[in-house]
Order: structure tokens, then C-alpha cells, then sequence
């Protein structure tokens, strides 16, 4: 019986909210959501894995069920949501680690494997890019806006992403059978990413990414460096980050396995099993 422990922890004076199951000696494993997301999507992949892993999940500050400071009493940038992390990883005793990592928690965990190169045994990638391959053009075209020139009318644009139709289209598009997604997905995250003042924290972090991008140079020096065992398993119908953003993986790291399925941007929700199968055998080969 899985024993998924809902937890609390108090990091650079912020309240961080994480998951965590498995036996506390096992290897740990670091599940980072992405945006619109938390710690909740991965409720059905903890119990896959916690058999073998300590799992811990965490919610970014100002995701799901962690606190959500307005902006002006907190710096919401990637780098700060990574020292919050790298905080919680230290109250947890965790000096070693394999990642999962997906959208927003890619240019998370990349700054924690920059930060400690030595401390990373194994990266999942799923529909977390390094890279700017894979950009889709139709999604990102008002965020490059917004990056050039914050104004009323590129902020409208991305306010809509914070829409409940928008957060439900993260979740059913390029699913070949869309009524195998739960309606329970896009309406938790409508329901936490519209606390009052959270608007102004997810405008902050849109305008913010463009900050990864130029962190990318870095990882691909330390992929090639540490040739880190990856594994990337991807939604290939994703058009957010589509394929070719799991392919670009190989140039730095050829051992990468590239795994395409056909699903779209949170593949735990329509493929689970696939992804723990590749997932479950990568592991362990990657961590011994």
C-alpha cells in the first residue's frame, strides 16, 4: 500500500508544500511540476515509483498548495524558485539525486545542476525543454511579446493563458482520446493559480523566462561534460514544447534515450503506464 506523506516545510522564510513516499534511505528522486501545475500531477506517478525511490515532490511558490507571497514581498524569478528548492532538498538531507522535471521545472532543475553538477545522478526530461528547439511558434509568439515590451496589451494576451479554458487546453491537446483526462486536472490548477494577487506572480515568472533561455549555453556545457545518464519522454503532439525540443537532448548527450509518444503537454495524464515503463527501466540502469 503506497504511503504518500502530504508535508510541510519552512524554506527561506517561505511555506513550501511537498509530497514525499518511499523509504528515506532509497535514492531520491526530485519530481518538479510545471506551469499551471503541482506537485498534484504527479499523484498518480508516486505510487509507481516509491517501491524503489524516495520520492519528493514539491509546489513551487505560488503553485498548488504552497504559499503565495504577493510580488512585492517576494522575487518571483526561476533562480529564486531554484534556491527555494535547493533550500527544501538540504532541510530534507538530500545531497544526491535523480530529477524529473517538466516545463517550468526544467529551468528549475537545470539551475540546481548547474549550482552542484555533482549531486545530479540521472535527469528525466518530460516536456521540459533545454533547448530552444522545440519552441512552438503559435505558443510563444505573445510571450516573446511580452518579453520585447510589457504593456496593456501584451498583458491581456498572457492573461488568458491564466484562464480556466486555456489551462484545459494544457492538458487536452494532442490527446488522441481527450475523455481519458480528468476534468479534476485543469480545475485544481484553475482553483490555486487564481488566489487572490497570483496573477501578478505568474506574470512575473512569463516575463521572467526569457532569463533560461540564455541559461541553456550552460547546460549544454554541462551535459557534455558530466554525460549524465537523460532520458527524454515526450507528448510528441505537444505544441507548447514539441519533439524536436526531446531530439536536441542528443547533441550534447548522444547516449540520451529520446522516447516519443502519442500524447500532448502532461503525458502523465493519457500515457501513465508507457511513461513508467521507460521511466521504471531507465532508473535502473541510471542509478546503481
Amino acid at each position: 500500500m503506497t504511503n504518500v506523506r502530504h508535508l510541510y516545510a519552512t524554506i527561506g522564510g517561505q511555506q513550501i508544500f511537498y509530497r514525499e513516499a518511499g523509504a528515506i534511505g532509497a535514492p531520491p528522486l526530485l519530481l518538479l511540476h510545471g506551469f499551471p501545475a503541482s506537485s498534484f500531477m504527479f499523484r498518480h506517478l508516486i505510487p509507481q515509483l516509491e517501491d524503489r525511490y524516495r520520492v519528493v515532490a514539491p509546489d513551487l511558490l505560488g503553485f498548488g498548495f504552497s504559499g503565495s507571497p504577493p510580488v512585492d514581498e517576494f522575487d518571483y524569478t526561476f533562480r529564486a524558485l531554484a534556491g527555494l528548492t535547493s533550500g527544501l532538498l538540504q532541510h530534507l538531507e538530500i545531497d544526491q539525486y535523480a530529477m524529473y522535471v517538466h516545463d517550468y521545472g526544467a529551468p528549475v532543475g537545470w539551475r540546481l545542476a548547474l549550482q552542484d553538477p555533482d549531486s545530479i545522478l540521472a535527469i528525466v526530461s518530460q516536456n521540459g525543454n533545454g533547448y530552444e528547439a522545440g519552441f512552438e511558434q503559435a505558443f510563444w509568439k505573445p510571450v516573446r511579446q511580452y518579453w520585447d515590451d510589457q504593456n496593456a496589451h501584451t498583458e491581456a494576451a498572457l492573461r488568458e493563458a491564466l484562464t480556466l479554458e486555456a489551462i484545459k487546453w494544457q492538458y487536452v491537446h494532442g490527446v488522441p482520446e481527450p475523455s481519458t483526462v480528468s476534468p479534476d486536472t485543469w480545475t485544481h490548477d484553475h482553483s490555486l493559480i487564481s488566489r487572490s494577487g497570483n496573477d501578478l506572480v505568474q506574470l512575473r515568472l512569463f516575463a521572467d523566462y526569457v532569463n533560461n533561455l540564455t541559461l541553456y549555453p550552460h547546460l549544454h556545457a554541462f551535459l557534455r561534460e558530466s554525460q549524465v545518464p537523460i532520458l527524454a519522454v515526450w507528448g510528441k503532439n505537444d505544441q507548447i514544447f514539441g519533439p524536436a525540443g526531446a531530439r536536441a537532448f542528443a547533441d550534447d548527450s548522444p547516449a540520451a534515450e529520446i522516447r516519443l509518444l502519442d500524447g500532448g503537454h502532461f503525458l502523465l495524464e493519457s500515457h501513465l503506464d508507457s511513461a513508467v515503463a521507460y521511466i521504471r527501466e531507465f532508473l535502473e540502469r541510471a542509478i546503481r
